[in-house]
This record gives structure tokens, C-alpha cells and sequence, in this order.
């Protein structure tokens, strides 16, 4: 899967997009996304992120993590591996991830690639609206962390 990462600030370092690639890729392929699929990651100000909550979701207020998918879930569903999709743009909060970092006691990189992970399980049409969905998606998000050694001490 190809992913175009765009640091707006120059926020993280070339290793934080070597590992968000690698893990992205690694969902994707656990997902059954074709590998010549494409997605869009943006890690942003806190600003900006509250600008397009504002803007997209009516709520103006910081967020950690948006995902912006090109297709419904049963689209996507129904391709089932066999072509290339653009899937959307998943964009970060570069500050909020440290701030979020730091609250939960854990690694800025477990943070990020949490958000990412989370952002493409988005974009692949999970949700977490039921207790149900809820603990399939964060399984889903732990079993990758955990094949990446970033799993919550």
C-alpha cells in the first residue's frame, strides 16, 4: 500500500514515518487492502485539526485523529482485495498526540501510530458507535501495535 505522508511543521522524524508506513502497511495487508491502494497521512497543528473538526464535523474543538474516506464501507468491503483503492486522508494532531503521550503514560511513537491505525481502521469503514464494534476495532488496533512491540505497559 502506498501512503504519502505530509508533514506540514516538520513535526516527526524520519523514523515516526518509517514506523507509521510499516505498521499502515501491516493493517493493510491484515485488512486485505489491495497493495497497490493508497492513503493519505497529515500530521498537523492543533489549529489546523480544530479547523477541519469545525468545518467537516460541526465541532469546534482540538481532536486527535480524523479520517476522511473516499468510499463506504460496503464498497470497500465488497472489493475485497481485488483492485487498487485511493481510501481517503487520515490527519493528526501532532501536539495533541504528545499531550495524549504523556496522559497515558506510554511512548509518543505507541501514541502516533495508535492515531494512524485508528485513522485506517476509519477509513476501512469501523467504527466504535456500539460496545460490540468498539472492542473488535480496538482489538484490531492492539493486535498491530503489539506485532510493532508498542503495546501499553
Amino acid at each position: 500500500m502506498h501512503i504519502d505522508i505530509t508533514d506540514e511543521n516538520e513535526f516527526v522524524t524520519k523514523e515516526v514515518k518509517q514506523l507509521l508506513r510499516k505498521i499502515l502497511q501491516f493493517v493493510g495487508r491484515e485488512e486485505n487492502i489491495h497493495p497497490n491502494s493508497e492513503l493519505s497521512l497529515v500530521i498537523v497543528s492543533d489549529e489546523a485539526i480544530k479547523q477541519l473538526n469545525n468545518d467537516y464535523r460541526g465541532k469546534d474543538e482540538v481532536t486527535d485523529v480524523l479520517s476522511f474516506p473516499l468510499y463506504e464501507a460496503d464498497e470497500i468491503a465488497a472489493n475485497t482485495g481485488s483492485q487498487a483503492m485511493a481510501l481517503g486522508d487520515i490527519v493528526i494532531a501532532h501536539d495533541r498526540s504528545l499531550e495524549q503521550a504523556k496522559m497515558y503514560n506510554h511512548s509518543f511513537e505507541r501514541e502516533i501510530a495508535f492515531l494512524a491505525v485508528h485513522g485506517l481502521l476509519h477509513l476501512l469503514g469501523y467504527t466504535h458507535e456500539t460496545s460490540a464494534e468498539e472492542k473488535e476495532m480496538f482489538a484490531r488496533q492492539e493486535a498491530a501495535l503489539k506485532e510493532f512491540q508498542l503495546e501499553r505497559e
